[in-house]
């Protein structure tokens, strides 16, 4: 699918991968890009409807799904790390609510307008979320690594009505979640160029930077890819 006479909606549009997201966007000659942000957004390109949404509240979730009436494709973007050693319950919490609730709660909002269009869903998650880094970020690893299952589900729901369900699994990415942190960090734009390609090519599990993509063959090949798909198919008994 691409994004060339398309809505997109993209949540966490103001800043980092976000913003790259929408800026490629609108460079692959979108029609209307939905940028998504917890506080309003001035944007100069007149393609571009700002949309204040915390992806953790329901009054902002539906105030801003009865706003669009028509779209392609929905990024979910937004996303918190914060490091901790999980000892404090409260920072597990406020990760699953944001990472992996505030995506579901997103999702289930605007899936009928991508259902009619049937159009794509692309998550961004981490590759956190294969392999947990627990002497850092281990809550956050947790909530990607639930937010990849979501994906994985979602994608098999939703197969038989024409939608496309993307999991993206960065490495680490120049943005203020990995400020300060002295390790190769690919470029916003070079990641954001990388997922709408893949996208292009329908690539369901989207490996988008130098730290990553190594990872990408051997996942398409392995036995975790292929335990998916079996289970895609699995239905109770009796149905």
């Amino acid at each position: 699918m691409t994004v060339r006479d398309k809505a997109v909606l993209v949540t966490g549009a103001n800043r980092g991968l976000g913003q790259a997201l929408a800026a490629e966007a609108l460079a692959r000659g979108a029609t209307r890009v939905y940028a998504c942000t917890r506080q309003p957004l001035a944007h100069p390109d007149d393609r571009v409807t700002s949309l204040r949404l915390d992806v953790t509240s329901t009054a902002q979730i539906r105030a801003a799904a009865s706003q669009v009436q028509s779209l392609d494709m929905l990024i979910n973007n937004a996303g918190i790390m914060l490091r901790d050693d999980l000892t404090d319950p409260a920072v597990l919490e406020r990760h699953l609510a944001v990472n992996l609730f505030g995506t579901y709660a997103v999702t289930q909002a605007f899936l009928p307008a991508v259902t009619r269009s049937r159009g794509a869903i692309v998550n961004i998650l981490s590759v956190n979320a294969l392999a947990p880094l627990p002497l850092m970020i281990p809550a956050y690893s947790v909530s990607k690594a639930a937010a990849f299952s979501l994906t994985q589900s979602l994608r098999a729901l939703v197969a038989g009505q024409g939608v496309r369900v993307h999991a993206v699994l960065p490495g680490p990415v120049d943005t203020d979640m990995t400020r300060g942190s002295d390790i190769p960090k690919a470029s916003p734009e070079s990641v954001a160029l990388a997922i709408f390609d893949a996208v292009d090519n329908g690539e369901e599990e989207i490996f988008p930077d130098p730290a990553s993509a190594p990872i990408a063959a051997h996942w398409r090949d392995g036995v975790a890819k292929l335990l998916e798909r079996q289970l895609a198919h699995v239905a109770p008994i009796g149905s």
